[in-house]
Formats: structure tokens, sequence, C-alpha cells
């Protein structure tokens, strides 16, 4: 085994051999090669455990399936538990004119029967003859591997494979944090909220707290953030609104004392205690709440290259459910024209700067969208960095590898080979208690007998994902394509009101009925 130093060394000589791999002819898309999907969640399990149905997002990466559209391709997708057939099989008669024995055949998969709430990367690297297994069935110098999120645990991997890891270096993992977010925004200066940098004890929080809230003494809210938190899930309202705002600093100090054990958790079940241990482990930040009546959480995409090349490659209006709205529950592409051009600029600026300093693959930036009544516009301020992929990847993804079609970053728009603009709903939240029960089986018999199906044909449709999740706790994802932005809610909506009819318990004897959940309407 390798010592810490070496293991560096030996990490970024392997990472060399992307440099090679990449030609003129975008490799990854076209080439000759064995993809490594190691689709693990490598983030903190008590944070991600809050999140329903947390163990089957390792799905959200089934996209990659369609990689096989290309005939050179082969596949090696790794997950906690096995996969229903079904599932499989859905994603491979997507492939348009492929067939599906042909794409089957280059698709290896493995899993570690494990479905306790661990990162899936450990599990792998707990079972060495799993490793060899899966390093037999790579190509030598012709595989990489791609994951969620690169921590030193896929770093580990990719040494014990020898395969290069297509991510971004774990050592540059504080950029992605919601401390390391704030320092790239000042340094391009993004503007963003007011608000602290990493503090790692409750002292120093009240400090940051009392200073923030001295320097902008009208904000009603501020908000407490763990600085790994997951999907807003780390995310708390510390209330300030109707306080004394003249105090000295003791007096400030015990107010807020007390405002903290009274803070708004967005995730369900959280405590006190609980959140208050995790920003001694995590760190958190704390900044200014931005309490406009009208506002918008956009996001925007980019892609950065092995040689360092920045690219915008889409933007979204996201969906935030929650106590507060803080919580992603999925998006609409692309993002409002209103202030679309003046997100891919942001987001090639902070690309720029990740590049830089040797970040690569996948990054994408939240933001919040203020509307302006005295002079009637919008105005963006950033939040936060992901160096991963999210939760607008594999809907994107799932678009461009679908209709094999372009995004255009002069309009922001996504069109098909033959012109067609494409626009699509996604969601990772479509979750009812009459729904619990239904196998990946039923799923599919209520697709066929319903016509749900993504049409290859016609370029539009749904496509499902987060299907392990449904039996058990009535939850699904899904990603809705269409011409127009109504045409893509009407077949969102439609999805819905199938599945609620057929899973009525005066016909099928589910549990009970609930109303028409939300349709992400901005």
């Amino acid at each position: 085994m390798y010592n810490l130093v070496e293991s560096r060394e030996a990490f970024k000589h392997l990472q060399s051999r992307l440099q090679s791999l990449w030609q003129e002819e975008e490799v990854f898309e076209r080439g000759d090669h064995d993809i490594l999907v190691v689709p693990s969640f490598s983030v903190d399990q008590e944070v991600g455990a809050k999140v329903t149905g947390f163990l089957h997002y390792e799905e959200r990466l089934l996209f990659s399936l369609i990689r096989l559209r290309n005939p050179n391709t082969r596949l090696i997708y790794i997950t906690a538990q096995p996969l229903p057939e079904v599932v499989i099989d859905y994603y491979l008669q997507l492939l348009p004119g492929i067939p599906f024995r042909h794409a089957r055949e280059r698709l290896l998969m493995f899993n570690t029967h494990d479905p306790s709430l661990r990162p899936l990367t450990q599990k792998i690297l707990e079972r060495p003859r799993l490793i060899s297994r899966i390093r037999e069935a790579l190509r030598p110098n012709k595989s990489y591997m791609v994951c969620y999120n690169a921590t030193y645990l896929e770093e580990e991997l990719s040494l014990r494979l020898d395969v290069p890891l297509f991510a971004c270096d774990p050592d540059l993992l504080y950029w992605g944090s919601k401390s390391g977010s704030r320092q790239i925004f000042a340094e391009g200066q993004i503007p963003h909220p007011d608000g602290s940098l990493r503090v790692d004890s409750l002292p120093v929080l009240i400090e940051e707290i009392s200073a923030l809230w001295e320097r902008k003494p009208h904000i009603t809210k501020m908000m407490i953030k763990l600085n790994e938190g997951f999907s807003g899930e780390g995310n708390a309202i510390l209330e300030l609104k109707g306080l004394q705002k003249d105090l000295n600093f003791h007096e400030r100090q015990v107010i807020i004392e007390q405002q903290l054990l009274k803070l708004r958790f967005q995730a369900e079940g959280e405590t006190w205690s609980h959140f208050a241990r995790k920003i001694t482990e995590l760190g958190a930040i704390v900044e200014e709440y931005l309490d406009q009546e009208y506002k918008r959480s956009p996001s925007v995409q980019g892609y950065i290259s092995p040689k360092g090349e920045v690219e915008i490659v889409s933007t979204h209006d996201q969906v935030l459910g929650g106590l507060d709205g803080q919580i992603y529950l999925g998006c609409n592409f692309p993002a409002d024209a209103a202030y679309r051009q003046q997100l891919q600029a942001y987001g090639l600026q902070i690309g720029e700067i990740l590049a830089k300093k040797g970040a690569i693959e996948r990054y994408g930036v939240d933001f919040i969208a203020a509307w302006s009544p005295e002079d009637q516009k919008w105005s963006l301020h950033a939040i936060e960095i992901n160096l991963r992929k999210g939760g607008t990847t594999h809907p994107f993804m799932t678009l461009k590898l679908l209709t094999n079609g372009e995004y255009d970053p002069q309009t922001g728009l996504f069109y098909s080979p033959k012109g067609e603009e494409k626009y699509y709903f996604s969601s990772d939240n479509l979750q009812k208690a009459q729904y619990q029960g239904l196998l990946p089986t039923d799923l599919m018999e209520i697709i066929v007998k319903n016509q749900l199906h993504f049409d290859s044909s016609l370029l539009t449709g749904t496509v499902f994902h987060l299907m392990g999740a449904l039996s058990e706790f009535g939850k699904l994802g899904l990603t809705c394509i269409g011409n127009s932005p109504q045409q893509s809610q009407e077949i969102y909506q439609q999805v819905e009101a199938i599945l609620d009819r057929e899973t009525h318990p005066e016909t099928n004897h589910y549990n009970t009925y609930l109303p028409m959940s939300w349709y992400g309407a901005k």
C-alpha cells in the first residue's frame, strides 16, 4: 500500500492519462473505451440519510447506460444492491438504433449486496475480491472512472483499480463547500449574500452572527448552513424579527444563544443537539437571508475539460420545497430568459477560476434571483458551488444523450438535430403514500398500458428514475421532455394523474389517496 505522499503522487500520475485520452474529437462520447460508473454518494451519511430513499439516489446516474448508444463503449456499473433486470431493460430499450442484445452484452453490473447507509465506494473498498473482478473486466489504458462526487475514497479506488478518475481532484473539495464557494465568489466579485467563512465551534458561530447583525441591523433572518450540507438538508433559519437591535455586545450574545435554540431546521426530524454536533464535525457558515417577496432559485451548470477548457452546458430554474423552500425537489430547463445570459456569464467566470485551481469535469452554481419592483428587474446572488454531479445533471444528460441534440450558449436553449427547441421538467420527488407497494414491474405495466414511454421519433415524453425507491417510499423520479415549457409541464401532470388513477384505493386497494402534488410551476 502507498503512504499518503506516495498515494497523492501516484494518483496525479494516474490522472495524467486523462490528458492523453483527450483528443480533438470528444473521446469520452465517441471513442472505444470502458466507462466504470461508481455512483457513490460519498457525503456525510447522517446528513444524506435525512433524504427519503437516499440509498437509491445512486440510480440517478443510470442515465450513463444511454452512453451505450456508442457501439464501441463498454460500461461497468456498480450498485449497493442488485438492480431489477426490468429497470436495466427499461434504460437499454431507450437507445436509438442499437439492438437491445448488443447493448446488454456491453454492460456489466456489479453490486456489493450491502444496503447499509455508508458510501458505496467504501463498501467496494472493503471487498478486495470484488475489486479484483472489476479490475479484470476493465481494459488497460482504455478505461476511466466516473462518480457522483470525488473524495479520497474514490481516489483510493481509482489507484487500486489503476484507472484514472474523471472527476475533480479530492484535494480541491474545499472549493465546493459553502465556505469555499464564498471565497470563489469574493475572488470573482460575484454578487453574494453577506456572511462568514467556515466556523467550527458554537462560540465562533455566535461571534460571526453578532458581527453580521451589527453590519446589517435591518435583516430579520439569517441562514445557518452546514459546510458540507446536501440538497438543502443541512440548512436552518435563525429568526431575528422583532428582536431589539440597539444592544451591547454581551446582550446581543445572549439573545443569539437563545435564538439558536429555536432554529427552524429544513431537514425533517432535525434537532438542535444533533445540528450543534454536526457544526463541530463539518463546520458551518452564517449568511444573510435574502427575504425579498419575489425570488427564484436558478442554477447554472458548467464543464471543465482535462485541458482546462470551460463551457456552460445548461441553466435551470430549480423547484424548492420543504418548510422554507430550501429543499431541492426538481428543476425546469432552461432558466428564465430574463436572467439566463447573466447566469451563463457568472457561471463561466466561476468556472475559469475553478479551472485555474485545477478542477475538472462538472460543476454547478446555485443562485437566488430577487425581483425588484422599483427597478423592474431580477438581480442574481450566488449561493453555493457544487463540484460534483447534482440534481440538474441527470435530467440534462438524459436529454442530451437521448436526442443527440446540442445546447446553444448564444440563446441558452437546447436544439434537436432537426432544430426543434427542447424543454423539460424534472423531479426527484414525486412521492405519495398510495404509490408504496408498487414494484418496478408494476410501474412498467403502467407505462406500457398508458403509453408513458419516451417517444424516440418525436423526442418527447417521460424518462423515469429512482424506481428502486418506489415500493418502500412511494417515491419516484422523472424527466418530462417537451417542445415547450408548457408541454413538459403537461406531460408531468398527465403522468401524475395516471399514477394516481392506477393506484387509487377504490380500484387497487393501495394506501390512502392523497391530493395532486405540486407541479413546480414558476
